[in-house]
């Protein structure tokens, strides 16, 4: 399993519906902004957490880390291994959460709560995936495009939340600041998303290309890995078998 990851108005739909199309060996997942974005609740929380979110961002994070913990556990169990998902449990926690707890939106408590399900639920139950797919983009674009697309729930978002949400998606993804073991040493492709990509088809191709290699590469890498640890076992066995055979 991947994970593509990235800002909001980034284009992250936009590409897993482009790879759907070009890379059909690699079925794609996308997030369930229903969950949340929607009035399935009887009101938006997404909308409510712009609006207030010193009220609902403990609210909006403990159902998006549910929904993901869900989605995650599902996908894991897919034979095929090239499957690609629309953001994960991680970012969640490490760029949307976080920064809801360091802007003073969730409260010492809340915050407390929240990693005692993260630390219970993620290492114990979900698997690492195979890699990160990072759309990196410009807050400045990201916030023209949001703006372009003119979203019900995301008409009150600030440039200066997209800039701190930037800022997690740079911490976690490129300056290595995961403090969770499992995904501290998970590969990253890196996606310079700029430029439009979805209307350019030498961008989209460039994209794509690269998104190849990673897979490539990466499976490789696990199998050899596998193979390692394998070996490992085999020999600590050996070992084991001749100390109680002295």
């Amino acid at each position: 399993m991947y994970i593509v990851e990235g800002n909001i108005g980034a284009g992250k739909s936009t590409f897993l519906k482009l790879l759907e199309k070009h890379l059909p060996q690699a079925p794609i997942g996308l997030e369930p902004l229903q969950n949340w974005q929607s009035t399935i609740y009887g009101q938006s929380l997404l909308t409510n957490f712009y609006e207030d979110p010193k009220r609902w961002a403990y609210t909006l994070e403990t159902l998006t880390m549910i929904c993901r913990v869900k989605e995650h556990l599902l996908d894991q169990t897919t034979a095929n291994r090239n499957k690609i998902i629309e953001r994960s449990i991680y970012s969640g926690h490490y760029c949307f959460a976080q920064n809801s707890y360091e802007s003073g939106f969730m409260s010492a408590v809340e915050w407390a709560v929240y990693n005692q399900w993260f630390n219970f639920l993620i290492p114990n139950k979900c698997k690492s995936p195979l890699g990160f797919i990072y759309l990196k983009a410009n807050p400045e674009i990201a916030y023209e495009r949001i703006k372009k697309r003119n979203r019900a729930a995301e008409k009150t978002i600030t440039l200066k939340y997209l800039r701190q949400i930037h800022e997690r998606h740079e911490s976690f993804l490129i300056n290595d600041k995961k403090s969770l073991a499992p995904i501290s040493i998970t590969p990253v492709l890196v996606l310079n998303c700029d430029e439009e990509f979805e209307t350019n088809e030498m961008q989209l191709q460039e994209h794509i290309e690269k998104v190849k290699t990673f897979i490539a590469n990466t499976q490789s890498s696990f199998t050899a890995a596998k193979a390692d640890w394998q070996m490992l076992r085999r020999v600590t066995a050996t070992v084991d078998d001749e100390l109680q055979n002295i």
